[in-house]
């Protein structure tokens, strides 16, 4: 078979006559520069002209708007200003001024001012009850007591040696049931390698036989020598990739229908 025939299709592998954009690493479209038209997003680094914006168009006239034929000067505004004429108007009649109250003699205290002004004893009043000492949980008087001065608890005194009367123990009685005590399996019976030397340990294992002529051994062919990389450098291997060119778009079908 020549090498003509081995190749498939009209494609030929060649030399690329310019750039292609599939050979050079990018993020592609995802990035962009900013615009240049526009209010937002513009590139700062150019030049920006002049915006204006359409105005809303108002629902009536303003009465500020301008001094138009609408406004009336009024009758006394003269072109070198007000005329001193003076001017009056009809108001209510105001109501009169109350009497200044001040205190009267039975307001003052002479006798109050000793203590003002001489030293006087300390004075206590009877108050109510705070607020406060409502939630306050301290203890009454109740709840403390002196220690007892007879019996085993003197905290103060020496106590004399004092003997309470107990029942008959059932351990050791004549009618202790001797069934429900531990029999001679309820106790395990220790390792001597505990607190003994620990004698030498031996396993069972398998029983090894010495190869013989009837042993299976390894052939010729489970050797490979050209495999072996320990004692020299690998040679380079390669792999058959794909006929048709790595530009082509490959052919996608719709699974939806």
């Amino acid at each position: 078979m020549s090498k003509t025939e081995a190749w498939v299709g009209t494609w030929r592998p060649h030399k690329p006559r310019g750039p292609i954009a599939a050979l050079y690493g990018s993020p592609g479209p995802k990035y962009a520069l900013p615009g240049l038209t526009g209010i937002t997003q513009h590139d700062p680094t150019k030049y920006k002209a002049p915006m204006f914006s359409f105005g809303t168009r108002h629902d009536q006239a303003n009465s500020n708007s301008s001094p138009g034929p609408r406004y009336l000067v009024p009758s006394n505004i003269t072109r070198a200003g007000r005329d001193g004429t003076p001017a009056f108007s009809l108001h209510s009649r105001p109501k009169d001024p109350k009497m200044f109250q001040v205190p009267g003699p039975g307001h003052y205290c002479p006798e109050r001012s000793g203590k003002a002004v001489l030293r006087s004893s300390p004075a206590y009043s009877l108050s109510a009850r705070s607020k406060d000492s409502v939630n306050s949980q301290v203890p009454g008087p109740a709840s403390y007591s002196l220690p007892p001065m007879l019996g085993p608890k003197t905290v103060v005194t020496s106590a004399a040696p004092t003997y309470s009367l107990c029942g008959r123990s059932k351990t050791g009685s004549f009618h202790e049931d001797l069934k429900k005590t531990p029999g001679p399996a309820a106790y395990k019976v220790v390792d001597p390698c505990i607190y003994r030397q620990k004698p030498p340990q031996f396993s069972m294992t398998g029983r090894n036989f010495t190869p013989g002529e009837t042993t299976k051994k390894p052939g010729p062919g489970a050797h490979f020598p050209e495999r072996v990389t320990f004692t020299r450098a690998k040679a380079p291997s390669f792999s058959f990739g794909l006929r048709h060119s790595e530009y082509t778009i490959p052919f996608i079908v719709d699974m939806a229908e």
